[in-house]
């Protein structure tokens, strides 16, 4: 199995308070009584509205350039950020100058949680014009603030990952760690499902989206949650080797 970088545990090391889980709350539109069929054909048809308008802005044809996939939450539905400035198109820019010619179509829905993004899998991969080369799969942030049950999160993201692997899509994840006011046992819970999970279906996994970003005011929108353009382009300087390595079978 790929690994990424060392990347820290959990979030005590970067200060993140009650504070800022109440923020991330604030930017999430959904709740879990709210996430049932209506939402999720919505949260699907937003997705694949975000597929088309990254499609269209690669200039070369898709069948020149590898197509990538980020499915996942609002930090990759770049929240609060330009067209040009979220994860998606910072990435697909970062592959191009490392030789990687992609398109890397935007599936990420603000507010998701694994359940949500499990509901709209299958409408958003039958979508695309063909099957991808890679998806990134970056849930479970909105679980762990809502404070859902980790096996809850488990069993999604893991039958998200077996239909990938059923269609033959090759996977990689985008971790997250639980905030310190959930408690231990929810963190020993919750933390290891992202590992546990790149290994059982060998996918590369970066464990922390957010590590050396979270908590630094310069890389960060106000609500202290969100990474602003700066802390995309750091979280891709990191991400993006990684990825760029799948892509070229490293």
């Amino acid at each position: 199995m790929r690994k990424g970088p060392r990347v820290a545990k959990t979030f005590t090391r970067y200060g993140v308070s009650l504070l800022l889980v109440q923020a991330l709350l604030a930017c999430s539109p959904q709740t879990p009584d709210t996430q049932g069929d209506a939402s999720a054909g919505n949260n699907a048809a937003a997705a694949l509205s975000n597929t088309a308008n990254a499609t269209n802005a690669s200039s070369a044809p898709a069948a020149d350039r590898k197509l990538v996939v980020v499915f996942g939450d609002s930090l990759y539905a770049g929240y609060n950020l330009g067209p040009r400035e979220g994860f998606a198109p910072v990435l697909e820019r970062a592959l191009e100058g490392q030789g990687v010619p992609a398109q890397v179509v935007n599936a990420g829905v603000s507010g998701d949680t694994t359940a949500a993004g499990r509901q709209r899998l299958a409408f958003t991969l039958d979508g695309l014009e063909r099957k991808p080369d890679l998806v990134i799969v970056g849930l479970g942030g909105n679980d762990m603030l809502r404070g859902l049950e980790p096996k809850e999160t488990r069993a999604n993201l893991d039958a998200i990952l077996a239909e990938l692997q059923k269609r033959g899509i090759p996977i990689m994840l985008t971790g997250m760690v639980s905030a310190p006011n959930m408690g231990a046992d929810y963190a020993k819970a919750f933390d290891p499902i992202f590992t546990d999970l790149a290994k059982k279906y060998d996918a590369p996994l970066y464990p922390f989206f957010l590590d050396g970003v979270v908590g630094n005011r310069t890389l960060m929108l106000p609500d202290g949650i969100h990474p602003n353009p700066q802390g995309v382009e750091r979280i891709v300087g990191r991400v993006g080797p990684i990825v760029a390595g799948v892509l070229k079978g490293e």
